[in-house]
């Protein structure tokens, strides 16, 4: 990216002020290395993003931003109802509430190792991955529409796990206001065979170790332990996220000139809040979500059902389930207002800090657990909400390393067996359905993790606590 355009404010913030049609600056977050391998993209599409009507505060770029439909991802934004604010199906995505979960197994590398080919293998078998994967859930219509409205409370009430999931995960695990009628039946029909399955594209589950633990009392509040082994997962809404996704952007970029909307990209196509078109969108996205979090829920069964097969007796508590692709309606403080605002997050997650009012009892003295994912044999990170800048970037952080290759120009350098092998190598067990699937999502694909963690901490969006590093990894 050419920083040329921008002002340095600080190690890692850069601040692009208003220009032409922009309401607010665009803010980028990352050090002089993260933004070079940024492509000019990113800034136009913040750019663009900074355009849009009822935007607050600034248009955010996350350490791990790269060019995205609409919004890059890793981009936040947040508009108020009040101002004619605009909800913008591609400020969500198109993959709604992916997240990630991880899971807490008490084990040590050794307990895995002694077992590591035949786990993997197993996990392999009992967690559906790929393109068009399914499972062995069919939901008829009633259970479609409960799971929608229902989130994990459904998965709970159908056998997935126990009741004391739901206060770890964000917002108790179903998303408020979630309209199942608002998601159309093709999408419904998408998803009726896909629950409990991990898809494609930058998809997992990991088993990873705990190899430093950065803040010791946040470490030992989130349950971490040096050497420990956890399972992180990490999906989303599938085949009916993608589809509500196209639907409502095809809906708002025709009736955005009725709305007197000006799009600087049609990739923006978004619609009024408090429009009939931005409300039906917005229970469809929280329909979305709950089904992302409902998938997690079931995908945690399956991985608990595994694990208690090698390892009997153990429990695999869950630690957080926190959703990035979202578009949230919070409370922040701007120029000294509190202001009810909906916070677009592509690629980005929540990231509270202590004692906010949000956060589940688990987690209200210490601050949100946020977590960082890695690609096969990189690390991941997990941090915490800040609290010397609770309001930073709307308590937001960012959600994994983030692209410096496209898929396309992945597969030119890498072939699928030569990864896995390559891995190997390293005592990483990589288990996928497509070779092509390993080489799109190659290591060296991703930006340096170390370095975007490095990028958040220092900015102040989040705050380090520990780093782990792949045993499996089960590629979607």
């Amino acid at each position: 990216m050419d920083t040329g355009p921008l002002s340095r404010i600080s190690e890692t913030e850069w601040r692009l002020p208003p220009t032409g049609n922009m309401r607010v600056p665009a803010v980028i977050f990352g050090d002089v290395a993260l933004l070079g391998e940024m492509d000019d993209k990113v800034l136009e599409q913040i750019r663009n993003v900074a355009c849009l009507p009822g935007i607050v505060d600034a248009a955010y770029a996350m350490p791990d931003a790269h060019w995205g439909y609409g919004f890059p991802i890793g981009g936040v934004a947040a508009f108020d109802p009040d101002t004619d604010g605009v909800v913008s199906a591609g400020g969500v995505g198109f993959d709604i509430s992916c997240g990630v979960r991880t899971l807490l197994t008490g084990l040590r590398r050794a307990d895995v190792e002694a077992s590591k080919n035949d786990l993997a293998d197993s996990l392999f078998r009992n967690i559906p991955a790929g393109v068009g994967s399914t499972g062995k859930i069919a939901l008829d219509t009633r259970d479609m529409d409960a799971m929608l409205a229902g989130g994990v409370h459904w998965a709970v009430a159908e056998g997935y796990g126990t009741s004391a999931d739901l206060g770890r995960i964000e917002e108790g695990g179903c998303a408020p206001g979630a309209l199942p009628d608002a998601v159309s039946a093709q999408a419904k029909k998408r998803q009726r065979d896909e629950m409990g399955t991990l898809g494609s594209g930058n998809h997992y589950l990991e088993v990873q170790e705990v190899v430093a633990i950065h803040d010791e009392a946040i470490g030992k509040a989130f349950g971490l332990q040096l050497g420990e082994v956890v399972v992180s997962i990490h999906c989303g809404s599938r085949g009916l996220g993608h589809q509500i996704g196209t639907e409502f952007l095809r809906e708002m970029a025709i009736a955005a000139p009725n709305h007197g909307i000006v799009l600087p990209d049609l990739e923006l196509a978004c619609a009024p809040i408090r429009s009939d078109l931005g409300q039906r969108y917005l229970g469809a996205m929280r329909a979305a979500i709950n089904c992302a979090l409902a998938n997690r829920q079931i995908l945690t069964h399956l991985t608990r059902r595994v694990f208690g097969h090698f390892y009997p007796g153990i429990g695999l508590d869950l630690l957080f389930d926190v959703s990035h692709n979202t578009c949230k309606e919070e409370v922040h403080e701007v120029a000294d207002r509190r202001r009810r605002l909906f916070v677009h997050r592509k690629g980005a997650t929540r990231a509270f800090a202590a004692r906010h009012p949000d956060l589940p009892p688990a987690y209200a003295g210490v601050g949100q657990p946020v977590f960082i994912g890695g690609s096969m044999g990189t690390a991941s990170a997990i941090m915490v909400g800040a609290t010397a800048c609770p309001e930073r970037a709307f308590a937001s952080a960012c959600h994994g390393a983030g692209r410096s290759l496209s898929r396309h120009q992945a597969l030119k350098r890498w072939h699928g067996r030569q990864v896995i092998d390559d891995l190997a190598r390293r005592g990483i067990v990589v288990k996928s359905p497509s070779a092509r699937g390993v080489a799109e999502e190659a290591p060296g694909a991703y930006k340096d993790i170390d370095a975007v963690v490095e990028a958040a901490h220092v900015a102040g969006l989040a705050r380090k606590v520990a780093r782990l590093e792949p045993i499996i990894c089960i590629k979607g």
